[in-house]
C-alpha cells in the first residue's frame, strides 16, 4: 500500500503565517456531509495533525515513488503553478495536461494516473464535468477540485458528496500537497480495506464449504476431548442424527473404541502441541466400528493459552478395504486365488530368515499337474482352467494357518510349510495325493511331487526352489520314489477300481 509522510523540510524557510493561517485556510475540503452537518474527514483529520506537528519553518511531504498526475485546465501556467506547490514540498510527481474533453477522455483511457487535478472552470465544460467522466470508470482515481475562490461549506459539500476527494481554492495553494496525500493515502486505504473484505469472504466462502460438505467431519474439542461443536458430517459419520447429540461426549473416552488409546491420543496432541495424522477406530452410535482418520490444529484463546483442538475426520473405512483389495490381489494368483509366485518368494525369504534365527527347518513342496496340455486339447481349457482349481482347493484344503500355498507358474503350485522336517513334508504330500485319488472327478488328475528342505537342500530362495524342482522332474522320470504321483495308471483314463485302490493305499503308506 502506498503512503505518503509528511516531514519537515529544512529547505522551506517560510513565514509563520502558514502555521497560524492554515486552520483558516483549510476551507471545505477533506470534508464529509453527515446527517446535513459538514464533518471533517478521518484522513483529513490525520493529515492535518501530521502537517501542524511540523514546526513553521516548512513542511515537506515524501513519496515512496513518483506520483503520476493528469492535470486539466486551459491555462499551463497555472498547472505550473500547482506543480510547483506540489515540489516545494518535495511530493515527486509527474504530470500531464488535459485541456478539452477530448484529450482528458483519451488521457484517462491510454494512462493510469494515481490523482486528478482539475480546474472548477474550464472552456466549454467544468470540473465537475470531468469528476462525471471519471466515475463512470472501473478504476478509482482521487479527484481534487481546484477552485478559483473559497468555496461555501455547503458548496464543497456537495463535491465531496459528488465523488471529490477534496477541494483547494487558488489562493491557497499551499494546502494542495496535503490534499493530494490524503487522496493518494485514502485510496491505498481503501484498496487494502478492499482486499482484505476480499480475502476475508474467500476465507469463510472456503471455511463454509468445507463445514457444510458430506465427507469430511470437523470437530472442535476441549484438550482433553469433550467435544464443543461439530459439523453434520461427524455427526452422521459416528451415526448420530444431529452434532447436537455429540456435545453429551468425548471424542477420547466415547468415540476412540480403545479405551487406553484416545486418552493416550489427546496427551499426545496436548504435548506437542499438533495434531498429527492418527488413524483410529471408532464407535457409532448403533454399537459398529468406523476407521478415521484424525487430523487437525490447535486453538488459542486470547491470552495465548491452549484453548482446545479443531479436528478433521475422514471415515477412511472403505479406504482401508479397497487398500486390503489391491494387496490381496498384488499377491495372488487371479485364477486359483492362491498365493502367486511374488507373494511365494516374499514367504520363502521370510521363511529362510526365521530358520537361521531358530535353527528350526522347513519345507517347500512343489507339484505338477501332469497332461495338462492334453486335457485343454480334450476337454477345453474350461475344464484345464478348473482342474488347476481343484489341485489349488486340494492343497488349500491341507493348509494349516501357518502355511502358505501358491501358484508358482503355468501347470505347478507350491507349499511352503514352516516348523516342518522332511518326513512330515512326505506325508502331508501323501495326504494332499490320497485327496486327489478320492477325487472321482472328470478328468482325473495326476500330480508329482518335489520336496526340498531348508538348510539341507538350499539356503537360498533360488537354490530351495531349484531343489525341489529337480526332486520334481525326478519323481516325474520315476527315479524317486520320495517324490510322488498320485495316479500310477495312464494320463487321461480315469482310474480302475484296482489302480484307484493301490493309489490310495500307496498314498497313506508311511
Amino acid at each position: 500500500m502506498e503512503q505518503l509522510t509528511f516531514h519537515r523540510s529544512p529547505k522551506l524557510q517560510e513565514s509563520k503565517e502558514v502555521s497560524s493561517k492554515l486552520p483558516r485556510e483549510l476551507g471545505a475540503g477533506g470534508f464529509l456531509l453527515i446527517r446535513g452537518e459538514l464533518t471533517m474527514s478521518q484522513g483529513l483529520q490525520t493529515g492535518l495533525r501530521q502537517y501542524q506537528r511540523a514546526p513553521t519553518a516548512g513542511r515537506a511531504i515524501h513519496t515512496r515513488r513518483q506520483l503520476r498526475l493528469l492535470c486539466v485546465d486551459r491555462n499551463p501556467a497555472e498547472v505550473e503553478l500547482w506543480l510547483q506547490e506540489l515540489r516545494r514540498a518535495q511530493v515527486a510527481v509527474r504530470a500531464d495536461l488535459a485541456q478539452t474533453r477530448e484529450e482528458f477522455t483519451e488521457r484517462l483511457r491510454s494512462q493510469s494516473y494515481d490523482v486528478v487535478l482539475a480546474e472548477d472552470s474550464l472552456s466549454g465544460w467544468t470540473g465537475m464535468d470531468a469528476l462525471e467522466l471519471l466515475r463512470g470508470r472501473d478504476e478509482e482515481i482521487p479527484f481534487v477540485l481546484v477552485t478559483n475562490t473559497v468555496l461555501r461549506a455547503d458548496i464543497a459539500a456537495e463535491f465531496i458528496k459528488e465523488g471529490a476527494s477534496d477541494c483547494v481554492d487558488k489562493g491557497h495553494l499551499v494546502r494542495l500537497p496535503l490534499a493530494v496525500a490524503v487522496a493518494v493515502n485514502q485510496k491505498s486505504l481503501r484498496e487494502e480495506r478492499n482486499r482484505a473484505q476480499k480475502d476475508l469472504r474467500r476465507s469463510e466462502s472456503h471455511y463454509r464449504a468445507l463445514v457444510e460438505n458430506p465427507i469430511y467431519g470437523i470437530c472442535r474439542c476441549t484438550v482433553d476431548g469433550k467435544f464443543l461443536e461439530g459439523n453434520q458430517a461427524m455427526a452422521a459419520m459416528l451415526g448420530y442424527e444431529s452434532p447436537e447429540e455429540l456435545l453429551e461426549l468425548n471424542l477420547a473416552t466415547d468415540i476412540i473404541h480403545d479405551s487406553a488409546e484416545g486418552p493416550q491420543l489427546f496427551e499426545h496432541y496436548l504435548r506437542m502441541s499438533r495434531l498429527d495424522r492418527a488413524e483410529v477406530r471408532c464407535k457409532r452410535k448403533d454399537g459398529t466400528s468406523v476407521e478415521v482418520a484424525l487430523s487437525g490444529r490447535e486453538v488459542r484463546d486470547d491470552q495465548g493459552a491452549m484453548g482446545g483442538f479443531e479436528i478433521i475426520a475422514m471415515d477412511v473405512t472403505e479406504q482401508h478395504a479397497v487398500e486390503e483389495q489391491l494387496r490381496y490381489l498384488a499377491a495372488s494368483d487371479p485364477l486359483t486365488g492362491l498365493a502367486n509366485y511374488r507373494r511365494l518368494t516374499e514367504v520363502l525369504d521370510a521363511e529362510i530368515r526365521r530358520s537361521d534365527r531358530s535353527g528350526r527347518p522347513f519345507a517347500v513342496l512343489l507339484f505338477d499337474l501332469d497332461g495338462l496340455k492334453q486335457i485343454n486339447d480334450r476337454w477345453g481349457h474350461l475344464a484345464g482352467n478348473r482342474a488347476l482349481c481343484r489341485l489349488a482347493d486340494s492343497l488349500r484344503l491341507h493348509c494349516r494357518s501357518i502355511d502358505t500355498a501358491a501358484r508358482y507358474g503355468g501347470d505347478e503350485f507350491a507349499l511352503v510349510l514352516p516348523e516342518t522336517q522332511e518326513r512330515t513334508a512326505s506325508l502331508a504330500a501323501r495326504r494332499i495325493c490320497c485327496r486327489l485319488a478320492d477325487d472321482h472327478q472328470e478328468p482325473a488328475l495326476y500330480v508329482s511331487v518335489g520336496v526340498a528342505v531348508h538348510p539341507d537342500s538350499g539356503k537360498t530362495v533360488e537354490n530351495l526352489l531349484r531343489a525341489a524342482d529337480e526332486a520334481l522332474y525326478e519323481a516325474k522320470d520315476g527315479r524317486k520314489d520320495l517324490c510322488l504321483q498320485s495316479a500310477a495308471l495312464g494320463k487321461l483314463s480315469a482310474p480302475t477300481n484296482g489302480s484307484d485302490r493301490r493309489n490310495r493305499e500307496w498314498a497313506r503308506a508311511t
